[in-house]
């Protein structure tokens, strides 16, 4: 049988007023990426709505295979998000749970219809930011190299890959050096990182090769998942570079 599918997140006017989704990683360990992104969005004039009731997407539970345990997750923000503001989320790893894999999760519940709903209206931020909002930004910022991480799920599931880049490239004293192996894994993968460490230790390592090759000092991502473990193998190999999101990033650059 075919299970649903949300249409394209498209929006005919400039919002006024958004939600934002914060994500557990976020919340537990990168609190100031998610005040950056809120303030991205307000700073275009935005009023921006965070639920206190939100917790998880449900994608740890998704993953491993608890199909009811992620039900019960997810479900508990659905009613958190009412009528049609756009959802967004500061990580393409969870709007992805939100946006493509919701609807199967819910596909014959009794709320169905509603999930979908939901899903339709999740954005990632760099996506929401030029897709939607067209941001100009005036880098008021010192010179520095940096490089871009892109995560799997918001490359092959929200199919972000250009945005977060043009945002960059929009920095005058940022010198922005792709990496060879952009596409690549970085070796997280959630429960994947501890059900297969030495394979994950593995693909880190070859993520940290590619970053020292650009000779950048920074390398920016916007899914927290990814800095933790890239964040990690630098802080172990006593690495000169910086993991950050780009939330932090963009607003550090904006604001000098």
């Amino acid at each position: 049988m075919d299970r649903p599918t949300p249409p394209p997140s498209t929006l005919a006017t400039k919002p006024t007023k958004v939600y934002f989704f914060g994500t557990c990683l976020v919340d537990l360990f990168f609190p100031d990426a998610g005040m950056a992104g809120m303030e991205l969005l307000q700073a275009q004039g935005l009023e921006v709505v965070f639920p206190q009731g939100q917790s998880c997407c449900g994608q740890p539970a998704y993953n491993s295979g608890y199909r009811d345990d992620a039900l019960t997750v997810a479900r508990a923000q659905l009613d958190l998000f009412p009528g049609d503001l756009p959802i967004v989320v500061p990580s393409g790893s969870c709007a992805g749970m939100m946006k493509k894999h919701w609807p199967h999760l819910f596909h014959g519940e009794p709320d169905e219809a509603k999930a979908v709903q939901v899903s339709s209206r999740v954005w990632e931020l760099t996506q929401f930011l030029v897709q939607v909002l067209n941001v100009q930004l005036t880098d008021k910022g010192e010179p520095v190299r940096i490089t871009w991480h892109a995560s799997c799920h918001a490359q092959r599931e929200m199919g972000v890959v250009e945005e977060p880049k043009a945002l960059l490239r929009q920095l005058a004293n940022v010198e922005l050096v792709e990496l060879k192996r952009e596409k690549e894994c970085c070796g997280f993968g959630g429960t994947f990182a501890v059900r297969h460490p030495d394979i994950s230790a593995a693909m880190v390592g070859d993520k940290l090769a590619d970053i020292e090759q650009t000779g950048a000092k920074r390398v920016v991502s916007g899914d927290c998942g990814c800095l933790m473990n890239i964040n990690g193998a630098l802080e172990a190999g006593r690495k000169p570079v910086q993991g950050q999101h780009i939330a932090q990033f963009l607003k550090e650059r904006i604001h000098g």
